[in-house]
């Protein structure tokens, strides 16, 4: 029997069980036993409503107009004799409500009689049932809701997985283990009971799980860490109990467990205390990962993007050992990723994956799928047969600030306004050196954006310099200095620009140390809670004087990038308008167009006539030195010839 059938079948119980008990649990009106004669009185007396004649015992049932007594009842019964003309009697009497009823047969009186007493006990016996299976059943609250997959199923390998090499490696002993387990015990060796993958959201933590599973070729079970916890106290800790019940069943296995910190956040932190049902599951959880034996071959693993918050006994050796941390790819993992997920789709020749690496640094493996996927679509939409370099540029735009909005009316003025706070942004980030190079403007909004300046790193990069970071300052307040410049007014499309500017500065003098006036210091101390994994607040650890020192700086710094940006805009105020004109013909200016634009307003020709007459004087020098030299031997050739000659 299917779910579906099972399902109706349940229904159905259900409804004849509330139905019996509605309707039948409503008492019956009291019925008076009357003699014959005590009948035929009432009937005189005109007190008979109507009445049932059962034929076949000779009963009477019926309905009194009034009650006999005071609180009698007026459902009456009784017998009639053999051979007794009864309905004639009854139309004397004027009742005309008769009813004949033949009676059922004697079975069927006991089938209906026992009808209610079998739905009860069909009703029990499926609620057992349904209580003693497993999956998502009725009252199965303890059972656990993991999937499994198991190992004939098809594969996710290491081959699937790219950019992750170093975490790749360290899972590659655990699937030596579970396949052959004798090498390391017979060494004495105790393989980790547990392994957490920790890193940010999309980086693969699941996808690495799946290729384990796949390599070692062993069930894999999987379920959310959320799926524990219930409203009802007890639960979740019942479901870890079967979880660990089925896996020991299964062993050799792997367990799953995504986002773990959602029940083994630090027990008996945040406002309020701690969550019973919560911290009970976690008890749980140690207890189970604790009591494996060693021979169990059952490998946990968890996967979450706050290891922080986590409890510390869970964190312990003996539980999870190993620590691997799942970053985002650099630029080769990049190039694999998108190889990984450009297999089977139709990429144009010109298409250069190398290229599409490096524009997107700090991409995470989801966000590369989802560029690759974006693409695609793009193709289709655009009814193309297969995916060029266009789609994948545009793809990432899209990923990077959402789809344009071409359909938003906006004035001449404001293009105008947009287009130069835009040129500002690449103006100055093209002319200071430390500095990531421009790859794109647009000034088409996007998102939330009304335009937009791109800039993409050369290389993969893990510190920032401070000059970096006053470049990146003067780049972002160079918008607002090109609108006040070309406008002498200010508008607000500057507020994201600002609020990022102020965001750097302060923590450059408050947690980076590179204000040359308070020093190497970080000031400020954050008030953190576990239980909600943020700051709540930021506790100043130093005195008044230091906050008006703090401010100085940050107005300081503040101020001084602005200068440093005004003063470029206003040295290459003819860039900045051809930047401007260019953007509001176009809208949209690529890498390229860029760099002609500012090889083109460059004056280099007093360079250039300078390096040819320098080119031009070394080569009378050395003519000059070859004519010295070629007299030099002419006479002295001279003087080997004549002998000869004479």
């Amino acid at each position: 029997m299917n779910r579906t059938l099972r399902n109706i079948f349940l229904y159905i119980i259900l409804v004849a069980v509330a139905l019996y008990f509605v309707y039948g649990s409503v008492s019956e009106p009291k019925v008076s036993k009357l003699n014959f004669r005590e009948f035929i009185v009432q009937l005189e007396n005109k007190n008979v409503r109507e009445v049932t004649l059962l034929e076949r015992d000779r009963i009477i049932q019926g309905t009194l107009n009034k009650s006999i007594g005071k609180s009698g009842p007026i459902k009456f019964e009784t017998s009639y004799p053999e051979g007794y003309d009864i309905t004639s009697k009854l139309l004397e009497n004027n009742v005309s409500n008769i009813k004949v009823d033949p009676q059922n047969s004697f079975w069927l009186s006991i089938i209906v009689n026992m009808l209610p007493f079998v739905l009860i006990i069909l009703f029990w016996i499926f609620m057992m049932n349904q209580m003693q299976g497993s999956g998502n059943k009725v009252l199965s609250f303890g059972k656990s809701r993991a999937r499994l997959t198991k190992s004939e199923h098809p594969k996710v390998t290491f081959k699937d997985v790219a950019g992750l090499d170093e975490a790749i490696e360290e899972l590659k002993e655990i699937k030596e283990y579970l396949t052959a387990p004798g090498k390391f015990l017979t060494m004495g060796a105790r393989i980790p009971k547990g392994i957490l993958l920790f890193g940010p959201p999309g980086t693969g933590k699941t996808l690495l799980a799946r290729a384990l599973a796949g390599e070692a070729k062993v069930p894999f079970f999987s379920i959310s860490g959320s799926e524990f916890v219930e409203m009802f106290v007890g639960v979740g800790a019942s479901r870890v109990r079967d979880l660990f019940e089925q896996a020991k069943a299964q062993s050799p296995c792997i367990v799953f467990i995504d986002e773990i910190d959602a029940v083994g956040r630090h027990r008996g932190a945040g406002l309020g205390g701690g969550h019973d049902e919560r911290e009970q599951t976690l008890n749980q959880l140690l207890v189970e990962m604790d009591g494996f034996d060693v021979r169990d071959s059952i490998i946990v693993i968890a996967g979450t993007n706050r290891p922080d918050i986590l409890d510390p006994a869970l964190l312990r050796p003996g539980r999870f050992d190993r620590h691997i941390i799942v970053d985002r790819p650099d630029l080769e993992g990049r190039k694999g990723i998108l190889k990984v997920h450009a297999r089977g789709k139709p990429l144009a020749k010109d298409v250069d994956l190398s290229v599409i690496a490096r524009r997107t640094p700090g991409f995470t493996g989801a966000d590369l799928a989802n560029v690759v996927n974006e693409a695609a679509i793009l193709s289709a939409r655009r009814n193309k047969k297969q995916i060029e370099m266009a789609e994948l540029e545009d793809a990432i735009d899209r990923v990077l600030a959402g789809p344009e909005r071409k359909t938003r009316v906006i004035s001449d003025r404001e293009k105008e306004i947009i287009a130069y706070h835009e040129a500002g942004h690449a103006l100055v980030a093209h002319v200071l050196p430390d500095t990531d190079p421009v790859h794109k403007i647009s000034i088409i909004p996007r998102g939330r954006a009304l335009g937009y300046t791109l800039t993409l790193p050369t290389e993969d990069r893990y510190l920032v310099t401070k000059s970096e970071l006053l470049g990146e300052l003067a780049m972002l307040l160079a918008g607002r200095v090109a609108e006040e410049m070309l406008f002498n007014d200010v508008t607000t499309g500057a507020v994201d620009d600002l609020e990022r500017a102020t965001k750097i500065t302060r923590k450059m003098v408050c947690e980076y140390g590179m204000s040359d006036k308070l020093g190497p210091l970080t000031l400020g101390h954050k008030d953190e809670t576990v239980f909600l994994g943020k700051d709540i607040s930021r506790e100043p650890n130093y005195s008044q004087e230091i906050a008006f020192e703090i401010d100085k700086e940050v107005r300081r710094l503040i101020d001084e990038s602005y200068q440093k940006a005004r003063d470029i805009l206003e040295k290459h105020r003819d860039v900045l308008d051809t930047i401007a004109k260019t953007l509001i013909e176009k809208e949209t200016i690529g890498k390229e167009e860029l760099i002609e634009i500012f090889e083109g307003n460059r004056k280099e020709e007093p360079v250039k006539e300078k390096k040819v007459a320098v080119k031009d004087a070394k080569k009378e020098e050395v003519s000059k030195k070859k004519r010295e030299q070629l007299g030099k031997l002419l006479p002295e050739l001279g003087n080997k010839l004549r002998p000869a000659e004479s």
